[in-house]
């Protein structure tokens, strides 16, 4: 049962461009295609075992919900259809679905079942993907043979089991170990070594492992998660700035979120101004590269002239629609401000020879549209897992700084 109100509410929100106004159209759209196949008065079949879609256009009343609530607003009166369908029909059971936390609060406030909206959620964050294993117990024997040729052993050997592809493992004994990921097309594990990229030198194990996936040319689709201060964009940079020659164009982008949700057309100045502050982060993880070198050696020169030339192009993701993605190394920054639909959207413009990196912490959303289950970056990694093109770091340790770690830690 749809109450009108709702159809009243996504009136309001159908122009613009953000993701409320694009959710709202496209519901528009669909309810419109079924309402052609009859009258809601009669509810419309969704399919077998599915039900029937129903449409309430009746003012309803509630003695309940107008003696706890007061004031008219479309909540209350979604709330009231609510009850007065559980109240004509108490052999149903009667359930509010809304993503609005306060009203399913209110919902349970009066005894009405509530739910939020499920679909395109992960169903377990717990057990997400994170793209490591640690293997504890390994023989030294076995270790010192990752730094021997062939530098590398079959899975069997070590009794390792359901492993996914390019997935990486810390194999240990005690203060002994090795780094290693498992190769799907020869079948083995290959060691992992810390490789330095564009000056920069990997801290960590999660560090080696995203040098390493980042620089594997047969891996198309890189997702980098962790908290802030993990090195995620700042490794995707400098590993794409190590591999310039191999692409046309090195793109960072960054969904816009607006502080407050405030729209850009407040702040002053053009539009290269309004974007400025959203864009700095990227520059700043450049200029943390740009000052590994010495001020006037050719690294410096070379990094200058991609700039000029906008063979390195940092820009709003919203400036990407129209470009073209052929031997591109496009990272997005903060992906876990994306939806679903609008990953599949960025991915699905890779044309050959593109490598696509998404970047992001799924625990610190900024959109109040989307939560650590829904958000875009959660979705990618949960449906991509075991796909030979696709690799996943989860990065743990905080190397921005000693303060840096101890604030993401404890605040």
């Amino acid at each position: 049962m749809i109450p009108v109100t709702v159809l009243e509410e996504l009136d309001e929100f159908k122009k613009g461009n953000d993701l409320i106004n694009f959710h709202a159209r496209e519901f528009i759209r669909r309810l419109d295609r079924l309402a052609d196949v009859g009258p809601f008065v009669d509810g419309i079949s969704l399919g077998q075992g599915r039900g029937r879609l129903f449409l309430s256009a009746v003012e309803p009343r509630s003695a309940l919900v107008e003696a706890a609530f007061i004031r008219d607003k479309a909540d209350n009166r979604i709330l009231a259809l609510a009850d007065s369908m559980r109240t004509a029909e108490p052999d149903r059971i009667v359930i509010l679905i809304s993503k609005d936390i306060n009203l399913r609060m209110k919902a349970k406030s009066l005894g009405i079942p509530a739910e939020d909206y499920e679909t395109g959620k992960i169903a377990n964050l717990e057990e997400l993907y994170t793209g490591c294993r640690v293997v504890e117990g390994i023989l030294p024997s076995q270790i010192a043979r990752f730094y021997e040729p062939p530098f590398a052993m079959p899975p069997a050997d070590l009794g390792i089991e359901g492993m996914v592809p390019n997935q990486y493992f810390i194999l240990r004994n005690g203060s002994t170990s090795a780094l290693a990921v498992y190769n799907p097309a020869s079948g083995l594990l290959e060691r992992v070594s810390k490789q330095r990229v564009s000056g920069i030198d990997p801290r960590n194990a999660e560090q080696a492992f995203t040098v390493d996936a980042l620089m594997r040319a047969e891996v198309q689709l890189v997702t980098l998660t962790g908290k802030a201060g993990t090195g995620k964009t700042l490794l995707a940079l400098a590993a794409a700035l190590e591999q310039r020659r191999a692409y046309r164009q090195i793109y960072l982008a960054r969904p816009v979120v607006p502080l407050g949700n405030r729209d850009l057309g407040y702040l002053p100045g053009d539009v290269h101004s309004k974007l400025d502050p959203y864009m700095q982060p990227l520059w700043d993880n450049l200029s943390v590269i740009r000052n590994r070198f010495a001020p006037d050696g050719q690294e410096q020169r070379q990094i200058a002239e991609m700039i000029e030339h906008e063979k390195l192009y940092i820009t709003p993701l919203a400036y990407i629609r129209g470009r073209s993605l052929d031997r591109v190394f496009f990272i997005v920054d903060e992906a876990q401000n994306l939806t679903p639909h609008e990953v599949k959207t960025i991915i699905t413009r890779a044309g050959e020879g593109t490598r696509i990196v998404f970047t992001g912490d799924i625990y610190q959303i900024d959109t109040p549209y989307l939560d650590s289950q829904s958000n875009g970056l959660a979705y990618l990694v949960d449906k991509m897992k075991g796909q030979r093109l696709y690799s996943q770091v989860n990065l743990v340790k905080g190397e921005r700084s000693a303060l840096a770690e101890l604030a993401s830690n404890l605040l």
